[in-house]
């Protein structure tokens, strides 16, 4: 006769089905060790750390900075957004194997003394992002994503430095719910948010730089400040900036102006006014003939001047002819390239490519979800009693999304290094949701032996981690050295 436990439960429509819970190391985000492996090879997270200030008293310190670093980028790499999901991983076996410092099986046996147990806390995290959110580290932090991100390019190009390259600039909706400070209802998204500004290399689709701002400023607030000094930056340590490309919106006298000074050509989609309607409705006729079975295009040269332009520029008017629609289709486009130098076709054919940018983004979005939950207010209590001290100064809270910002930032770009040595592996374009689905989010099951540790993954996975693993360590043969 089988013994009865406890912990078995049947169900009622198959009584031979059953299922029961045992104190087995199990996991159901295997990936974690890959993204471990990966951020060895590149250094991220180690070299971030060596970069930060950590204002605890080291004596109280369980949990190394290093270590609550890869606790959120791993997470968020993963998909678990929130601070709270790192209560719930808290003993997940390969997330413990590849946040901890130390070597061998330590993480995972009985807990010691001034050893942590597990993953750091929500409360930990919270102390983490506060603490990053000091100048000093913010700076850090925005710092290390464009010298990573830099680095990330030579290694594609194994040490070759590109002659000129583009720049990709937009703005997003960073979606909130709740009272964080600067967010606001943008009448465009027609959501409460804040309206970052991101900058991105096309040739990896890594982030370079992301900047927070409030929730209702124009698309072009700021965008001068943040894109003139990454353009000298990249061409010291990246490439010759030959070209900008951005959306509807941006086009200022400022930024269009400094980019004239800095001969860096761009192609920029203007809104629509009165004006340029007025001059374009004389070339929104259809061309003689039948109507076409398939979308054609075809461009038209104007010159305009803005109300806030000093001078006139070159603006190609873009013409969309759909099949079964009644009128066509129409945007502008506004560069500083001669018709001799870029014909309007091939204007138009720059300026697509932007949509490899926003595959990124939305990929970025999507996946990570990045979220800006902080909020300026004041502790209320401390695990369920009164707070013995009431702080001098309320903590920033948008300088703390600031840091979430930043945070999800390099996770990402983390993210992206795995999803483009998966593509090198098989020879197939990957995009970042398959990556994590297939690659990362694998259940396993870990086995503790005498001297070492065994992750059981399915077999049909197996082959694809075997030859990522080759592929990075071909790419990347020797990483940063390891502490035990």
């Amino acid at each position: 006769m089988g013994e009865t436990n406890p912990t078995r439960f049947s169900f009622s429509f198959n009584r031979s089905l059953a299922f029961e819970g045992r104190p087995e190391r199990l996991t159901r985000d295997a990936g974690a060790l890959l993204l471990r492996e990966t951020d060895e090879r590149i250094g991220l997270t180690r070299r971030l750390a060596a970069r930060l200030r950590d204002p605890r008293d080291p004596f109280f310190v369980t949990h190394p900075l290093v270590e609550l670093l890869r606790a959120r980028f791993y997470a968020m790499a993963l998909g678990h957004r929130d601070q709270d999901d790192l209560d719930d991983l808290r003993d997940d076996p390969a997330l413990r194997l590849a946040v901890s410092e130390r070597s061998g099986d330590a993480p995972l046996r009985e807990p010691q003394p001034l050893v942590p147990e597990g993953l750091a806390s929500q409360p930990t995290q919270s102390r983490l992002v506060e603490a990053l959110a000091i100048p000093e580290n913010l700076a850090a932090m925005d710092d290390a994503l464009f010298t990573e991100a830099a680095q990330d390019y030579r290694r594609l190009r194994r040490g070759r430095r590109a002659r000129n390259g583009v720049l990709d600039v937009d703005s997003t909706a960073a979606v909130v719910h709740g009272t964080q400070p600067g967010s606001a209802y943008n009448g465009h998204y027609r959501v409460t948010c804040y309206h970052p500004l991101v900058v991105i290399l096309p040739e990896t689709g890594a982030l370079l730089a992301v900047r927070l701002r409030e929730g209702q400023v124009h698309t072009s607030v700021g965008l001068e400040d943040l894109l003139f000094p990454l353009i000298e930056r990249c061409e010291t340590e990246i490439y010759q900036v030959s070209s900008v490309r951005g959306d509807a919106g941006m086009p200022s006298e400022d930024l269009l102006g400094g980019l004239d000074r800095r001969r860096v050509g761009y192609a920029f989609r203007l809104t629509s006014n009165a004006v340029l309607e007025r001059l374009a409705q004389p070339l929104l006729r259809r061309p003689v003939g039948r109507p076409p079975t398939e979308p054609r295009t075809w461009c038209h040269e104007l010159l305009y001047a803005a109300d806030t332009w000093g001078r006139e520029r070159r603006v190609v008017l873009v013409v969309v002819e759909v099949p079964g629609e009644l009128f066509p289709r129409h945007f502008f486009l506004v560069t500083n390239w001669t018709e001799e130098q870029m014909p309007g076709e091939e204007l138009l054919d720059f300026y697509r490519k932007r949509g490899v940018m926003e595959g990124h983004i939305g990929d970025w979005k999507s996946v990570l979800r990045p979220a800006l939950p902080s909020t300026s207010r004041r502790k209320s209590h401390v695990r369920g009693e009164r707070p013995r001290r009431v702080r001098a100064q309320e903590r920033d809270g948008f300088a703390c999304n600031e840091v979430n910002l930043l945070l999800y930032a390099l996770a990402y770009n983390l993210a992206n290094v795995v999803r483009r040595v998966t593509a090198r592996a098989t020879r197939v374009p990957w995009r970042l949701r398959r990556c994590r689905d297939t690659l990362l989010q694998v259940a396993g099951k870990v086995v503790l032996h005498a001297r070492r540790v065994t992750v059981v993954i399915r077999d049909e996975v197996a082959p694809l981690w075997s030859a990522f693993l080759e592929t990075l360590h071909r790419l990347l043969p020797t990483g940063p050295p390891l502490t035990a």
